[in-house]
């Protein structure tokens, strides 16, 4: 194993702090970077993950893993770059016809970037497909952590959805629920527990608020953090639901998948089509505090040093040159206003807008892209919006507004290059409509919070969420249809039901029994004073999230 020792003149601080070890003597012997603050170990030639030394803690990660579980592995190893600032090694794994149908038709390149002065490591993944390879579907593409179980117990993924969570061996002992994934606590090792739902979808979020999250364990006072500065390289958009973390413990860094969204995002290759796609970089992070301090200030921390990673990016160490620096990704930025006669005689401010460039595609379309990048941002109040660190291509720009139905699309394609700042000017989108709203249940915001939402049978909740504003997330809300609505489907009559809280806020089947399940009919009952003969009437919906689902939609008139 060969040690590298920088020094800088004057400083015996910096000079312990510089110090990296890379293990590059032969195949099999592990490559370990180490910069006085937190030691990895990677396997050669795999490029796995399988050791992190940092504090008091020989190896935060679960060494009792699996060794068949560790997903796509490499073959051959380099040092990319070796200077007393980083160390940037890669692992690599090359494609070819002999490996059909033993492995997944994609070039590898497995980054890992260790700097000084960081307390952690930075990793990303390029992946590349060459025309005319065979098809291959990947429903995820993700990096997983499993952490030391007899140390991690306490999960932070939000300011307020943080908890002490259950044992793996809890969700072994506990009752199975209507599917693997929720597992009810019988006899948790913590007794506080007993009672409560697991679920690893509970601890989903939306991916642009998913920048930090982690784990704290108290002996030693030590948090392990994700932490992702930019989601251009996620699918869905913005607000794509994705897991975070879970029971294991595990630490999860989603790139892309078709949870909440179903086969649609998948990501799918076809008839020999090419691909080549950068992952990252995202840092893991580790932080300690004295044993007097709070063990939460390792999450404030956190919270800290996500700004600084996102204040930073794009960054400009990592060496692969599919990942453009600052000077080489340009920007688009303008103004978006709405025309809706039947609102406003006048443009209105498309205020909060949701603004992004994905692929070029049909209106809407990038809630369904898998492969390509995406920058969003959110306008201001005034409808003015800039997307900054836009890598080069050819993109079509996509908005939509809450509160107002439809999705905005700009008519031309638009090219960004290196250093260019696009003006796009003023900007106007015109809602799909046929004329005056006679009526309109809840708000087009592509969110169900506005309608009612039950408390969860007390004896399958998560108490994270009992009084929480996401308690939606709680398990078997979709069950508390039938106890409102015993024989008869849900009738809201306008007039008579006065706002959103009189409609239920996920359309569900009805459990019959015996594993059946038949669809629901809901009525939505209303009178026209004024009846136009000679008129067409449009009924618009819009739906915050579907998923295997089966929508018929009837309209029947009748004299009161």
């Amino acid at each position: 194993m060969e040690k590298v020792r920088w020094k800088r003149k004057g400083s015996l601080v910096a000079a312990l702090l510089l110090m990296f070890f890379i293990g590059v003597s032969s195949e099999k012997i592990p490559v370990v970077m180490d910069n006085g603050l937190v030691q990895v170990t990677l396997s050669n030639p795999e490029g796995e993950v399988i050791g992190i030394k940092y504090n008091e803690i020989d190896n935060v990660l679960e060494t009792q893993n699996e060794e068949d579980n560790r997903g796509l592995i490499a073959t051959d190893f380099k040092v990319i770059v070796q200077d007393e600032n980083q160390v940037e090694v890669s692992f690599t794994r090359t494609w070819n016809i002999s490996l059909r149908g033993s492995l997944a038709p994609l070039n590898v390149d497995k980054r890992y970037i260790m700097r000084r002065g960081v307390s952690g490591f930075y990793f990303y993944a390029i992946m590349e497909r060459k025309e005319g390879w065979p098809d291959v579907d990947m429903d995820q593409i993700r990096t997983v952590f499993k952490l030391q179980q007899n140390k991690f117990h306490f999960m932070a993924i939000s300011n307020d959805r943080q908890r002490i969570m259950p044992m793996p061996e809890d969700r072994a002992t506990g009752q199975p629920l209507a599917y693997p994934e929720a597992v009810l606590l019988t006899d948790p090792i913590n007794p506080d527990l007993r009672g409560e739902v697991d679920d690893k979808y509970q601890y989903s979020s939306e991916d642009k608020d998913i920048r930090v999250h982690g784990w704290i364990s108290s002996d030693p006072p030590v948090g392990f953090w994700m932490i992702t500065p930019s989601d251009e390289f996620r699918s869905g958009g913005p607000n794509k639901q994705d897991l975070t973390a879970h029971v294991g413990p595990v630490v999860l860094s989603m790139f892309t998948s078709t949870h909440y969204a179903g086969k649609e995002i998948n990501t799918e290759f076809r008839n020999g089509e090419p691909w080549k796609k950068v992952f990252g970089p995202a840092l893991v992070y580790l932080n300690s505090v004295s044993s007097e301090e709070k063990p939460l200030n390792l999450w404030e921390d956190a919270k800290r040093q996500m700004m600084v990673e996102v204040r930073k990016w794009p960054y400009n160490f990592p060496e692969s040159v599919d990942f453009p620096k600052r000077n080489q990704r340009g920007g688009v930025f303008g103004q978006l206003r709405v025309h809706d006669r039947y609102m406003s005689n006048r443009l209105m401010w498309a205020d909060s807008a949701y603004v992004g460039l994905a692929a070029p595609g049909g209106v809407g379309s990038w809630e369904r892209d898998s492969k390509g990048y995406q920058f969003w941002t959110k306008a201001n109040k005034r409808g003015y919006f800039s997307i900054k660190n836009v890598r080069q291509g050819d993109y079509n720009l996509y908005a939509w507004v809450p509160g107002i139905v439809g999705d905005y699309k700009y008519s031309a394609n638009i090219t960004v290059r290196a250093g260019s700042n696009i003006n796009l000017g003023v900007l106007v989108y015109e809602p799909p409509r046929k004329g005056p709203t006679l009526w309109e249940i809840g708000i087009p915001d592509r969110s169900a919070a506005e309608f009612f939402v039950p408390d969860p049978y007390p004896t399958l909740a998560n108490q994270l969420y009992t009084n929480h504003p996401e308690k939606f997330r709680q398990y078997g809300l979709w069950e508390r249809y039938v106890d409102l609505y015993r024989n008869d489907d849900l009738e809201y009559t306008v007039g008579d039901s006065y706002h959103a809280k009189d409609w239920f806020f996920a359309h569900v089947t009805r459990d019959v029994g015996n594993r059946t399940y038949k669809p629901t009919t809901w009525r939505i009952i209303f009178e026209l004073k004024h009846l136009n003969n000679n008129g067409h009437y449009t009924l618009q919906l819009a739906l915050a999230s579907a998923t295997d689902s089966d929508l018929h939609v009837f309209c029947k008139a009748f004299s009161f």
